[in-house]
């Protein structure tokens, strides 16, 4: 990043900090929204352009928020959870548009990871219905089961008519109303 837009960066978020100085600055704050911008038309605190994805930060001690700043940024604090929360914010909103385009949602690295998995089971992604004993949990042991599947040819017809079932039924109205204002998805279902 050039030192003129970590500049205004530090600066902003410093101002905004109980502390004084970058290195304690960076850990007051936490990832707590996301969307999308299709049109590019906002700029980052830091004054970079263009932005897609347009994040809200917030200080755990001092209740201010900072808005938009780019995942580029976030990753300039130096925290791995902040970066595997982007990350995580930025897949939700790929897999999102998949579902929505119609194409068809392979158990890969493309549109999933353990992490994702853990995120929607932890989130609530996965309904409890008489397909899985009415225990969400058993979807998501299921889908790391197939996800760690070294030969994907190895997964059934049945598998996976499961596996998009819990994609169609499951993980994509979840994305749908978690997401709804964020993005120019609308559900049509």
């Amino acid at each position: 990043m050039h030192n003129s837009f970590f500049k205004r960066l530090s600066d902003r978020v410093i101002d905004a900090s109980v502390s004084d100085n970058w290195r304690d600055a960076v850990n007051e704050w936490e990832i707590v929204d996301c969307e999308e911008d299709f049109e590019q038309s906002k700029s980052c605190i830091c004054g970079k352009e263009r932005l897609y994805y347009l994040f809200t930060i917030h200080n755990v001690y001092n209740d201010l928020s900072l808005f938009p700043i780019g995942s580029s940024c976030i990753k300039r604090f130096g925290r791995a959870d902040l970066d595997e929360e982007a990350s995580i914010q930025e897949r939700l909103f790929r897999l999102l548009h998949a579902t929505s385009d119609g194409e068809r949602i392979l158990l890969s690295a493309e549109y999933f990871s353990r992490k994702i998995l853990k995120f929607l089971l932890d989130e609530g992604a996965f309904d409890a219905n008489q397909y899985n004993g009415y225990d969400p949990e058993k979807d998501y042991e299921f889908l790391i089961k197939m996800f760690n599947k070294r030969d994907k040819s190895s997964i059934t017809s049945q598998q996976q008519r499961k596996i998009n079932a819990i994609i169609v039924c499951s993980i994509r109205p979840y994305l749908v109303n978690r997401l709804a204002g964020k993005t120019n998805i609308v559900d049509d279902n």
